[in-house]
C-alpha cells in the first residue's frame, strides 16, 4: 500500500540512476540522464538486472499503451511506481527466506518475521530500485541454499551446487561487493560438503558443478553486456556481406565487456572513491549499523565481543594445557555462525573509505535471525517499534521528500492541455536538491521544449549568475523558467535581483545537506523550512 501511495522520500540518486532512468531512455525513448557507469566508454554496471526489473515493467506499460488497453499508461506515477512495485513483490523472497531459515538457526519463525516486517529497512529500502536491494535478495537465497536440513532434523547433504554457483556469479555481476556477503555462506557450504562426503570423487563433482555453472552464468552476463555497450559497433559488423559469422564472433570476443572488473578497477583507486565521499573506516560499525538497525546492531556487537572474549579465554586455557587452539566451527549451528555472517561482510566493507548506510541492507537477514533467537529482542520491543517508526517517517517521507511530488507537478504542467495546444518552452533549474530523475517528466527525446539544469549544491554566486543568464534569455511570451529550491535556502534567490509571479510550496521536504535551523523551526516559519519551493520567474520584472 505504501509503495502504491507512493513513498515520497528520495533516499539516494542511485535508486533511479542505476536502473529506472537508464531503462526509461532505452525502452520508452524518454529524455534521461545516463550516468557514467552506463556509458560505453566506462561500463561498470551490468545491464542484465536493469533489463529484467525496470526494463520489464516499462516494456509492459509501453505495450499496454500501444495496444490501447490503457491510453495514458506512461506517466510520472507509473514510471515511478511500476519498478518499485516489482521490487516490493521481490522483497517477499526475504520473508520466505526468514521463515525457512529461522528453525535451522534456532530462531522462532514468527518473531523473526515480525522483526523483519517491522524494520524500516524492509519497508523503505527493500521497496526501492537499488542494486543493494537485489544484493540482499540474492544473499537471502544463498543462505537458504547453504542451510538445508532433512525432515528428520539432521543436516542434509548439499545438493544445490549448481544453483549456488549461479547465484554467487549473478550477485557478483550485480555488485562485486556481493563476494563479501557470500564469503561466509560459501565457507559454511564447503565445510558441509567436506564433512558429509567420504568419496573424493563426489567432493570434486560438487565443486566442478559450482565452477561450471558459475562460468556459464558469467558468460551469459558478459555476452549481454557486450551486446548492450557495443551495439553500434556490432551493427557496423553486419553492414557488409563479406563479414562472416566467425569474424563477428572473433570481434565480439575482442570487445568483450566485463563490468565487475571495471567496477573493481574504478573503486580500488582512492581518488575515485574520494569523489563520492570519504568516511572513517569505522563508519559502518559506529554509525551506519546503528542508523539502519538501531538496538539490534548494538546487541549484536555486545554478543560479538562476548563470543570473542570467550573464544580468547578458551584459547589461552587450552594453550596453557598444551592441547592446541580450539576450533571455531563454521558448520556449528546457532549464534556464533550468524554473528560471523553479520560481521565478516561488515568488516570487508569497512576496508573501503566510501561507506554509505545502504551498503549494509543485506545484513538485515542474519541480524533478524540472530535477534529472534533466545528472545534477545523481546525486552527492547518498545524501543524497536519507535526506532522503526521514526526511520520510516524520516527516510520514507521526509528525506528529500518534496522532489518526487515536484516532478509529478511539473509533468502535469508540461503536459497540460494549455501547454499542448501551442508550443511552450520550459526551463527547470534545480538547486540544492538531489539529482532530479528526468524520466519522471515523461518527455520524449525528440521534444526540445524542456530544458533541465541541475545546479546541485552550487554556491550563492554561481546560482545567481545562472539565474541571471536564464533571465536574460527570457524574451519569448511562451517561455517559462522555474527554479526549484529548498525552503532553507529560499533567501538566497531573493539576492539574485529577480522576482517571481508564482510560488508553489511542496511539503514536506527535508534536506540534510541544507538542514533547517532549530530556532527557525520553533517559529511560525517552520513549514517553509521543511518545504520545497517551485518558483516561476516573472517575465515583466
Amino acid at each position: 500500500g505504501w509503495c502504491l501511495l507512493p513513498q515520497s522520500g528520495y533516499l539516494h540518486p542511485d535508486e533511479f540512476f542505476q536502473a529506472p532512468e537508464v531503462m526509461a531512455g532505452d525502452i520508452l525513448n524518454l529524455q534521461v540522464y545516463y550516468p557514467w557507469e552506463f556509458l560505453s566508454s566506462s561500463p561498470c554496471r551490468t545491464v542484465v538486472f536493469p533489463l529484467i526489473t525496470s526494463g520489464v515493467t516499462y516494456w509492459v506499460i509501453k505495450s499496454l499503451q500501444q495496444l490501447d488497453i490503457c491510453s495514458s499508461c506512461i506517466n510520472s506515477y507509473t514510471l515511478l511506481v511500476s519498478p518499485r512495485l516489482l521490487f516490493t513483490i521481490f522483497s517477499f523472497i526475504l520473508d520466505y527466506s526468514v521463515y525457512r531459515l529461522a528453525p535451522f538457526w534456532g530462531a522462532d519463525p514468527w518473531k523473526a518475521l515480525v522483526l523483519l516486517a517491522g524494520s524500516y529497512v524492509t519497508l523503505v529500502f527493500y521497496t526501492r530500485t537499488f542494486t543493494n536491494t537485489l544484493e540482499g535478495l540474492l544473499f537471502a537465497l544463498l543462505m537458504v541454499l547453504v542451510s538445508s536440513r532433512k525432515s528428520s532434523g539432521c543436516l542434509a547433504e548439499p545438493t544445490s551446487s549448481s544453483l549456488i554457483g549461479v547465484i554467487t556469479t549473478a550477485g557478483f555481476f550485480n555488485r562485486p561487493t556481493f563476494l563479501a556477503f557470500a564469503l561466509m555462506p560459501l565457507f559454511y557450504w564447503a565445510g558441509l560438503i567436506v564433512d558429509s562426503q567420504k568419496s573424493i570423487k563426489t567432493l570434486i563433482n560438487h565443486f566442478l558443478k559450482f565452477i561450471l555453472c558459475a562460468c556459464f552464468t558469467a558468460f551469459v552476463f558478459m555476452t549481454a553486456d557486450t551486446f548492450y555497450f557495443t551495439s553500434v559497433s556490432l551493427d557496423n559488423l553486419y553492414s557488409t556481406n563479406k563479414t562472416s559469422l566467425i569474424d563477428v564472433i572473433i570481434q565480439l570476443h575482442d570487445k568483450m565487456v566485463v563490468t565487475p572488473f571495471n567496477f573493481i578497477s574504478y573503486n580500488l583507486n582512492p581518488h575515485n572513491l574520494a569523489l563520492h565521499g570519504s568516511h572513517p573506516r569505522v563508519t559502518h560499525f559506529t554509525v551506519n549499523g546503528v542508523m539502519l538497525f538501531g538496538i539490534l546492531h548494538i546487541l549484536a556487537i555486545a554478543a560479538g565481543f562476548k563470543m570473542l572474549k570467550k573464544y580468547v579465554h578458551q584459547l589461552m586455557l587450552l594453550r596453557w594445557c598444551y592441547r592446541g587452539p580450539p576450533g571455531l566451527l563454521l558448520h556449528s549451528e546457532g549464534s556464533p555462525t550468524l554473528l560471523l555472517f553479520y560481521f565478516v561482510p561488515l568488516a570487508f566493507l569497512s576496508l573501503f573509505s566510501h561507506q554509505e548506510p545502504r551498503f549494509l541492507i543485506p545484513l538485515v537477514l542474519p541480524l533478524v535471525l540472530f535477534s529472534a533467537s533466545s528472545n534477545r529482542a523481546v525486552k527492547w520491543k518498545l524501543l524497536i517499534v519507535l526506532f522503526n517508526l521514526l526511520g520510516a517517517l524520516l527516510f520514507g517521507c521526509l528525506h528529500q521528500g518534496g522532489l518526487i511530488p515536484c516532478l509529478f507537478h511539473l509533468e502535469q504542467l508540461i503536459h497540460s492541455p494549455a501547454s499542448s495546444s501551442h508550443s511552450q518552452h520550459y526551463t527547470l533549474l534545480f538547486a540544492h536538491t538531489y539529482m532530479p530523475p528526468r524520466s519522471l517528466l515523461n518527455i520524449k527525446k525528440t521534444d526540445v521544449h524542456v530544458e533541465v539544469i541541475d545546479m546541485a549544491g552550487a554556491a550563492e554566486e554561481t546560482l545567481c549568475q545562472t539565474v541571471e543568464q536564464q533571465a536574460s534569455k527570457f524574451i519569448c511570451s511562451d517561455c517559462h523558467i522555474f527554479i526549484i529550491i529548498p525552503g532553507t535556502v529560499r533567501a538566497t534567490i531573493t539576492k539574485c535581483g529577480v522576482s517571481f509571479k508564482n510560488e508553489t510550496l511542496i511539503f514536506p521536504h527535508l534536506s540534510m545537506e541544507d538542514p533547517p535551523q532549530i530556532p527557525v523551526l520553533s517559529s511560525g516559519n517552520w513549514r517553509s523550512q521543511l518545504g520545497l519551493y517551485i518558483l516561476e520567474l516573472n517575465r515583466d520584472h
